[in-house]
C-alpha cells in the first residue's frame, strides 16, 4: 500500500492542493542547511577576503594564511595541539579503559556503585575543573604541593599544572569518564569466551587483556581514542586558563587571543579556524569509517553468554583503592577545594587558622551580584530554548531521513551532522563572522547564542530521535492516514509521542551541555547576553577566585539535582540511551 507518509508522492489525477507537512518539512530542512553550510562558506570567504579597512572593500588575498603559517611559530603552535590532544586523550583512554575493565571483567566489590557514580564527573563544567585543579596543583598555592612540601620538609615543586603535562593530565582526568562509559558498553557487549578459554590455557590477566580482550575490542579503542581526541583539539578551557598564562599556545587560544586582539585579526581567527575544522574532520571521518567495518570484529552470536568475572583474590582490594583514589582525583578533591574557597574571605590555603575565618560572604556577594539573576535566566532560556528546538526539528529530519524515499536524504542526514565536526570555538568564530555581514540584528543579542547552540547541538538530537525513530514501524502512520488524519496529525498525535524515550532523553542531555557551554559563547556574548559559563569566566580574569567558588559549587549542585531529575524521569517514562 502506498501512502503519503512514506513515500511522498502525489497522486496524478488528485487536484493539487495546499499540504501543511510540505511547508513544514521546507522550513526544517532549510533550517538545517543554513544552521550547518552557511556558516562554514562565511568562515572561509572571511579567511581569504579580508578588508583592509572599513572604507575599502573586501578584496581576495593570502595574507591570513601567510601570516598563520608563514613562521616557526605556527609550527610550534602545531606541535602543541597535537602533543595536547594526543596526551589528553591517551590519558582519559588508559584511566578510562582500566577501571572500565575492572568494572565488567573482574569481581572488584562495590562496583556497581562506581559505575552510578560515573556520572558525577561529566556534570561538572570545564572551566571549574580547571580552576579546581589550579588551587590544587598550582606550583605556588596549589594544596597538593604546599601538603607534600610540609610532609618532605622540601620546597621542590611536585605538582604543576601551568605546563603541558598539567594540561594533559587535567583534561585528559576530566574526560576520562567519557572513555569508561565508551569502554564498559564495549566489554559488555562482547563474548567473554576467548577470554576464559585462555584463563585455562594458563594466561596471566595482563596476557588475557593485552593478547585477548584488547585486540578483539579493537573497534571501541580506536573509536573512543578518535572521540577523544577530537574533543581534547577543541578544548578551550584547560588551554586558556593553563596554557596561555605561561606562553603555552594552541589552536583554540590562538584563535581567542586573535579575535580579542585590537584590531580585531578575524581573518588571522578564520585561516587558523580552517586548519582546526581540518582537524577533527579527519578525526570524525576516520571514525566513521571504523563504524562501517565492526563486523569484522563482532563476537556476539545467536548463542546466549554469560559473562563470568575474574576472581582477583587479595587484588580486588587493590582495584577497590584504585576505584576510591579515581573518585577521590575527579570528584572529591575538585569539589572540597573549590567548597573550601567559597567559605573564606579571602582565598587561603587549609589550616586552623583558616578554619576559624569561615564565612558565607561569599555567597552573599554572589547572590547580590549585578549580573547573577540575569545570567541564570539567559542560561536557562538558552538551554531550555535550544533543547526544544534541537529535538522538534531533528525529530521532523530524522522521519525524512528514515521514513522517506526521497532522493538526497542521505545528504541531508550528513549535513544535519556537520556541525559535529565543528571545535565549539570554531563555530562561535563562523557564527560571529557570520552576523557582522548579515544585517538582520541579531548579533550581540542573546539570540545569536540560541542559534550558535541549535547548530552545535544538532548532531546530537539526531542521534537521539534516530535510535527512537527506527522503531516506530511504518503501519502506524498508515492506519493513522487511513483513518482521515492528516500527516501533521499523525505527526503529532503519533510518531511524537512514539519518540518520547528519544525526546526526553536528548532533551535533557542538551539542557545539561547548554548551561556548560563557553567555548562557543566566548566569542558571541555582549553586555546583558551573560551566561553563568561566562559570568565564571569574567570572575576568574578580575581575580575574585572565592566569588567564582561559591557560583561553582552552586551550579554543581544544581547541575547534580538536574541529573537526578533525568533519572527519575527516566525511571518514569522508560528513557534509553540512545
Amino acid at each position: 500500500m502506498s501512502t503519503a507518509t512514506t513515500t511522498i508522492t502525489a497522486d496524478a489525477g488528485a487536484a493539487p492542493r495546499f499540504d501543511a507537512k510540505w511547508l513544514i518539512i521546507a522550513v526544517c530542512v532549510a533550517l538545517t542547511l543554513y544552521l550547518a553550510v552557511v556558516p562554514l562558506g562565511f568562515l572561509l570567504w572571511q579567511s581569504f577576503f579580508t578588508p583592509q579597512s572599513a572604507a575599502k572593500a573586501a578584496v581576495f588575498t593570502f595574507d591570513n594564511y601567510r601570516q598563520a603559517y608563514g613562521s616557526e611559530e605556527t609550527w610550534t603552535l602545531f606541535l602543541n595541539s597535537l602533543q595536547f590532544a594526543t596526551g589528553a586523550s591517551l590519558v582519559a583512554f588508559v584511566i578510562g579503559t582500566a577501571l572500565a575493565w575492572m568494572n565488567e571483567r573482574t569481581n572488584t566489590p562495590f562496583k556497581g556503585l562506581f559505575f552510578a557514580l560515573s556520572v558525577i564527573p561529566l556534570i561538572i563544567p570545564g572551566i571549574l575543573f580547571t580552576v579546581a585543579w589550579i588551587l590544587l596543583g598550582s606550583p605556588k598555592i596549589g594544596l597538593i604541593n604546599l601538603v607534600l612540601q610540609n610532609l618532605f620538609d622540601t620546597e621542590a615543586v611536585f605538582v604543576n599544572v601551568y605546563s603541558l603535562w598539567g594540561m594533559i593530565w587535567v583534561d585528559g582526568l576530566h574526560y576520562s569518564p567519557v572513555a569508561f562509559l565508551l569502554m564498559t558498553a564495549a566489554f559488555r557487549a562482547m563474548d567473554p569466551a576467548l577470554e576464559e578459554s585462555a584463563v585455562m590455557s594458563g594466561a596471566s590477566v595482563p596476557q588475557v587483556a593485552a593478547r585477548i580482550t584488547l585486540p578483539l575490542v579493537w573497534p571501541a579503542v580506536f573509536a573512543t581514542i578518535l572521540i577523544l581526541f577530537v574533543r581534547a583539539i577543541e578544548s578551550f578551557e584547560v588551554p586558556a586558563l593553563l596554557g596561555l598564562p605561561v606562553g603555552i599556545q594552541v589552536f583554540t587560544s590562538a584563535i581567542y587571543q586573535a579575535v580579542h586582539r585590537y584590531p580585531s585579526q578575524i581573518g588571522l581567527a578564520a585561516a587558523l579556524a580552517v586548519t582546526l575544522l581540518l582537524i577533527t574532520s579527519v578525526g570524525v571521518y576516520f571514525q566513521s569509517r571504523l563504524s562501517s567495518q565492526g563486523s569484522k570484529y563482532a563476537t556476539m552470536t545467536g548463542k546466549g553468554f554469560r559473562p563470568r568475572t575474574i576472581d582477583l583474590g587479595r587484588w580486588r582490594y587493590f582495584t577497590t583503592a584504585i576505584f576510591l583514589l579515581y573518585f577521590l582525583a575527579i570528584v572529591v578533591l575538585p569539589f572540597a577545594v573549590l567548597l573550601w574557597s567559597s567559605l573564606q574571605k579571602f582565598y587561603a590555603v587549609p589550616s586552623m587558622e583558616a578554619l576559624s575565618r569561615l564565612t558565607l560572604d561569599p555567597y552573599r556577594t554572589i547572590l547580590s551580584y549585578p549580573n547573577l539573576a540575569r545570567s541564570v535566566w539567559n542560561s536557562l532560556l538558552l538551554a531550555l530554548g535550544s533543547a526544544t528546538l534541537v529535538m522538534l526539528v531533528t525529530s521532523v529530519i530524522c522521519w525524512i531521513v528514515v521514513k522517506t524515499r526521497l532522493p538526497g536524504r542521505w545528504l541531508l542526514d550528513n549535513i544535519a551532522s556537520l556541525p559535529m565536526v565543528f571545535p565549539g570555538l570554531v563555530l562561535g568564530l563562523a557564527i560571529m563572522i557570520l552576523y557582522l555581514y548579515l544585517p538582520i540584528g541579531v548579533y550581540g543579542t542573546i539570540w545569536i547564542m540560541l542559534i550558535a547552540y541549535v547548530t552545535r547541538f544538532m548532531p546530537y538530537g539526531l542521534r537521539y530521535n534516530t535510535t527512537s525513530m527506527l522503531q516506530i514501524h511504518k503501519e502506524l502512520e498508515e492506519s493513522a492516514a487511513m483513518s482521515g488524519a492528516s500527516w501533521f496529525t499523525t505527526f503529532w498525535r503519533v510518531i511524537l509521542p512514539l519518540l518520547k524515550p528519544g525526546l526526553l532523553a536528548g532533551w535533557i542531555y542538551v539542557v545539561i551541555v547548554s548551561i556548560r557551554e563557553l567555548s562557543s559563547s566566548i566569542l558571541l556574548y555582549s553586555p546583558g547576553s551573560e551566561v553563568v559559563s561566562i559570568l565564571i569566566w569574567e570572575l576568574w580574569e578580575n581575580g575574585q577566585y572565592v566569588e567564582l567558588s561559591a557560583l561553582g559549587v552552586m551550579l554543581i549542585l544544581a547541575l547534580f539535582v538536574l541529573v537526578l531529575a533525568a533519572q527519575w524521569l527516566g525511571r518514569k517514562f522508560g528513557i534509553r540511551e540512545a
